[in-house]
Formats: C-alpha cells, sequence, structure tokens
C-alpha cells in the first residue's frame, strides 16, 4: 500500500487519464509538477496496484486507461458536488498546506459527476467567489438571512446564463422590479452580493435586499468567462473611490458606533467629548447614501455638517411627525 503525498499524486494521475484521455509522461509531469521519472514510476506502482494503465508508443503515444474504468463516488448529486467544488474554492487549503489534497478531492468529484454535468459544475465554480482578499463593501460581521428559495432561484440564473428578474429594495428606497444580467455570485464575511449588468452597466445587489427573484428564459448578455476575484475587487475599487463622496461631522451615541461605521466607507478622525458621545468625521459614497445612513440611527446620531443633511434628515422628521400628529 502507498500512504502520504505519493498516494494523493497517484490518485491524480489516474484522475487525470480519466477525465483527459491519453497524456505523454511530459504533459503528466507539468500537470503534477514532478519530473518525468517519477510520472514513469508511478504508472508502474499503478500497474503493480492493478489499475489498467497501459503505454502506447509512437509519435502520439503516452498513457492510458482501459475503457470503462473510472472511480466511484457513491450517493453524490449535482448539488452536492457544486456545493463541494466551491468550498474547494477557499485559499485556506494552501494556507493550511492542503493544497495538493484539495486538488485530488476536487478531482474525485467532479469525476464523479455524470458525463453530461461535469464541464457545467466544473465551469459553474468560476461564478461563485467566496471571501476574496478585497473587502471594501461590507466591513461588519453579521451574516445575511436570505430565504433559501430566493438565493436558488439567483444561483440557477447565474448558472445557467439566463436572464433575472429582482424585486430589489436597495438602500433608503421603495423596492422595485429590475432585469438584469447575472455574471456571478460572492459572499463577503457571510454576506452576499450579485455581481450582474443592468442595460450594459455593471451593478451589484445585496442578496439580502433581494424580496424576491424569477430566473428568465432569455440568455443573459454576458462574457462567456469572468474572472469573478478580478471584477469583484474593481467594483469594490469604484464604491470606494467613485461617487460624490461627502464627509459628514456627527455626534454619536458610542452604543451605536459599529452601525454608522459598519456602513461608511472611511472614518477620518474619532474623539469622545465629555458626556460620552463619539464626534466622527465620516465619509459616505453619495449623498443619499449619507442620509439613509443617519436616519437609520434616528436620535441615537445627529449630523452637525454639512447644513444640507441637517436639513434633509429636518424635513424627513417633520413629515414623519405631521403624519401621526392625530389620530385617524
Amino acid at each position: 500500500m502507498i500512504f502520504g503525498m505519493r498516494a494523493d499524486r497517484l490518485v491524480s494521475l489516474v484522475l487525470l487519464l480519466r477525465q483527459r484521455g491519453r497524456l505523454s509522461a511530459a504533459t503528466l509531469a507539468g500537470e503534477l509538477e514532478v519530473s518525468t521519472r517519477t510520472v514513469l514510476r508511478d504508472i508502474e506502482a499503478l500497474s503493480a496496484a492493478g489499475v489498467p494503465v497501459y503505454a502506447e508508443r509512437g509519435r502520439q503515444g503516452g498513457f492510458a486507461l482501459l475503457p470503462g474504468f473510472q472511480t466511484e463516488l457513491t450517493g453524490l448529486n449535482h448539488d452536492e458536488a457544486l456545493a463541494l467544488l466551491v468550498a474547494g474554492s477557499r485559499r485556506g487549503a494552501q494556507a493550511f498546506g492542503l493544497g495538493s489534497a484539495l486538488a485530488s478531492a476536487m478531482l474525485k468529484v467532479v469525476d464523479a459527476l455524470p458525463e453530461g454535468h461535469r464541464d457545467t459544475a466544473a465551469g459553474a465554480v468560476e461564478r461563485l467567489l467566496i471571501d476574496p482578499e478585497t473587502d471594501l463593501l461590507s466591513r461588519r460581521s453579521v451574516a445575511d438571512e436570505v430565504p433559501e428559495p430566493i438565493v436558488a432561484e439567483v444561483r440557477r440564473a447565474v448558472l445557467a446564463g439566463h436572464k433575472l428578474r429582482i424585486h430589489y429594495a436597495a438602500a433608503g428606497r421603495t423596492a422595485n422590479w429590475r432585469t438584469v444580467d447575472p455574471i456571478g455570485l460572492v459572499t463577503v464575511r457571510e454576506q452576499g452580493y450579485l455581481l450582474a449588468r443592468r442595460s450594459g452597466a455593471d451593478r451589484t445587489y445585496r442578496l439580502s435586499r433581494i424580496l424576491a427573484a424569477e430566473e428568465l428564459a432569455e440568455p443573459a448578455e454576458r462574457p462567456d468567462e469572468v474572472d469573478l476575484d478580478r471584477a469583484w475587487q474593481e467594483r469594490s475599487e469604484r464604491f470606494r473611490t467613485g461617487g460624490d463622496q461627502v464627509t459628514v461631522l456627527v455626534l454619536l451615541n458610542a452604543a451605536r458606533r459599529e452601525d454608522l461605521v459598519g456602513t461608511a466607507l472611511a472614518v477620518r478622525s474619532e474623539e469622545t467629548d465629555p458626556d460620552g458621545r463619539l464626534r466622527l468625521e465620516v465619509t459616505f459614497q453619495d449623498p443619499r447614501h449619507a442620509e439613509w445612513a443617519l436616519w437609520q440611527l434616528a436620535a441615537s446620531a445627529e449630523a452637525l455638517a454639512p447644513q444640507w443633511l441637517r436639513d434633509a434628515l429636518h424635513h424627513r422628521a417633520a413629515a414623519i411627525a405631521a403624519r401621526y400628529a392625530t389620530r385617524p
């Protein structure tokens, strides 16, 4: 019996031959990152263990498995395999030295799928991204709660490459329906985002704000291939640096600090007054973002500047007070 790293390599070698057919020793060596001599020794070990691998001589020769030989992963359906493939995209495996074991496991998962599902499942991984390195849109660690039927419908449209109709409630706005071309799904600190295009422009939608979703039969207008990690970084950077950013001076109840900081782009200064309140200079994406963020904090926060923001919040509060001034 063969143990350790060599066992992982032998499994990978078998699965490469199973999925890609005849391969030369040089090609196998490149894929496995070993020497051709090591590949030849591994081929001998497989043959001795009863694996039906044989050599074909000549210019187009190489190593191959006898037809009909395959590995098995009993009871794994398409969605379960997809879940494992997506989980395998996490960077943790590399950080803990499990990269080679993960690669071997992923090959097994793909190989275990029915013939018609292998390409779609493996290709689907590029549409799903977990915990990218760039984390500019999300600063809180509170997990989003999104109903499973909504997530499933969005995921189906993303993977199938179909247009998606969503009932979306943007921050500070009334929910409305819109049709988008989904690009991919990103999860950052347990908060999910849909990357899409709408009328040719890039859009990013927070999954927890999607109230309903409907996959359409019409194909989405999107590239056949996407570097989702790069797309997320670019959109995050545009969110951080673009738009009509505004800086607000806020007097805040210290207990609500995380609520404010969690939605802001940046905190430029912070100090505590004699009453224990925080005096913060905070930057928001645009005026609407600033007004919405301060309104959520109600009496726990006071915008000291700029004056237009104080006026906007005053008008909002006056309208609410007038609405409830008398009984119906």
